[in-house]
């Protein structure tokens, strides 16, 4: 099985990059263009998360958390907090009927895990589970699937400083508690779920090399960091399964990067490109799928248990991918910035077949897993006209052509759900504050005035349809 994977990974690559094209898919022709038609029940969204939107950081009962903290500190860019945002906790009715107008059939967002249960263990506060319940039932009402992430990033701090956060085992099972309460208080109404966004983020950048909440620097923490989140993943999906009231769909959500040959002609690029597309994997897509870790990854962990991998392995239903940039692989430098690529105003290149690229060996993989992109967006410098209409062609381009290789991806044979764009608004972009700015809906910060930007505009028309010309 593992020789017949190879090839065909190095096969895929060849043919991505080729751009050559299986036949399949539900098309038809028109002129000199192909148009691809989306399955009926495809998931067309777009995504936040709690702390980047919701405001109201210290109202009715919420608990503080580490990006609480971590903001008030000082330490993201000129000082810039989520207290407020987007004010989204006062104006959720207003947001919802922009989603109505953008033609959202599903709308991911997160829990914040400090606003229902302030101190992450003991009691829960009733006045932040009726804020979701509200949210809950008006998205329901106007035809919107809820997606809910149960953690993406704002840990309540009183487990960071009782226990020291993601670095200890007990947190994994408060964890699992959490979310077996949210589950009990929502799987009436919904029944898509993650559990994580991220890990790699909450490890890696919270951990390691301090750049994100609780901003702490140690490398081999960080990778403890990450075997107690995937641990804290497994036990979730028990707890929500046992505690759901109707049947739920549970998953996890991560961002890998998809590795390129830099040549791919050259046929050390091209195993160098697997061998790192392999590694990529074995950090978070094999403990998950097959209950094992990459060798590089055990090297750095420093304690795991009898048991701990069955945990990790539960079935999962469906898994998110967010994705945002291809990496490439070579034997030889790469320079920098490429030559003939674009780039977004954060640095990063639109590579958009990339996206392709690794929903279908992720499908080759791992087999015709439900797949959901999750976010995919970026960031490119708004600027308004005299009427106060937002153009924002670049960003506009960004999601038309990653919307296209998922129709690709879907002809290969990879098993598409959705495709959620990051983000549905401008918000607060974590340590970057509010000067990077994702949204297909503009967000004057001093007004709170929303404005649907010229790429929101075409993902309406999108969505409604429910076709693109590839």
């Amino acid at each position: 099985m593992a020789a017949a994977f190879d090839g065909c990974l190095r096969s895929l690559v060849c043919r991505l990059l080729n751009g050559r094209q299986r036949a399949g898919g539900d098309l038809s022709r028109g002129g000199e263009s192909q148009r691809f038609y989306f399955p009926k029940d495809f998931r067309w969204g777009a995504g936040t998360s709690a702390y980047q939107i919701e405001g109201a950081w210290n109202e009715d009962g919420k608990g503080e958390s580490i990006w609480d903290r971590f903001s008030h500190d000082g330490r993201v860019d000129r000082k810039e907090t989520g207290d407020v945002a987007c004010d989204h906790y006062h104006r959720w009715r207003d947001d919802i009927q922009l989603m109505r107008r953008l033609n959202l059939n599903t709308y991911r967002f997160s829990i914040s895990w400090p606003r229902v249960q302030p101190s992450g263990e003991g009691a829960f506060n009733p006045k932040g589970f009726a804020f979701y319940d509200r949210l809950i039932d008006h998205l329901l009402e106007h035809g919107i699937e809820p997606n809910i992430t149960l953690y993406h990033w704002d840990l309540p701090q009183a487990l960071q400083d009782k226990y020291g956060g993601w670095a200890s085992r007990d947190v994994t099972k408060l964890f699992a508690d959490y979310g077996a309460a949210c589950i009990d208080k929502f799987s009436d109404r919904v029944s898509t779920w993650a559990t994580h966004n991220e890990p790699i983020c909450t490890s890696q950048l919270g951990y390691g090399l301090g750049v994100f909440a609780p901003g702490l620097k140690d490398d081999n923490l960080a990778k403890q960091v990450a075997h107690h989140v995937l641990l804290s993943h497994g036990q979730a999906v028990q707890a929500a399964r046992a505690a759901a009231r109707k049947p739920v769909k549970m998953g996890i959500v991560l961002n890998l990067g998809f590795f390129e040959p830099f040549r791919p002609d050259n046929a050390e690029d091209v195993a160098k490109a697997f061998v790192d597309w392999e590694r990529e994997c074995g950090y978070y897509l094999d403990p998950i799928y097959r209950g094992m870790y990459h060798e590089d990854a055990i090297k750095g962990i420093g304690e795991i248990r009898d048991g701990d991998m069955q945990q990790i392995s539960q079935p999962i239903d469906w898994l998110g991918i967010n994705y945002y940039a291809r990496n490439l692989s070579s034997v030889v430098e790469i320079p920098a910035p490429l030559p003939g690529s674009e780039y977004s105003d954060f640095g990063w290149e639109v590579s958009p077949q990339g996206l392709r690229g690794m929903l279908t060996a992720i499908t080759k993989k791992y087999g015709p897993v439900p797949l959901y992109v999750t976010e995919n967006g970026a960031y490119f410098t708004d600027v308004k006209d005299k009427h106060g209409n937002v153009h924002d062609p670049k960003r506009k381009n960004y999601i038309r052509e990653h919307v296209k290789h998922v129709a690709l991806a879907i002809k290969d044979g990879a098993n598409v759900k959705g495709y959620i764009a990051w983000s549905l608004m401008d918000n607060f972009e974590w340590a970057s504050g509010y000067n990077k700015t994702f949204g297909i809906t503009h967000v004057d910060f001093a007004t709170q005035k929303r404005t649907v930007k010229s790429s929101g505009r075409w993902f309406a028309k999108t969505a409604a349809r429910g076709w693109i010309d590839l």
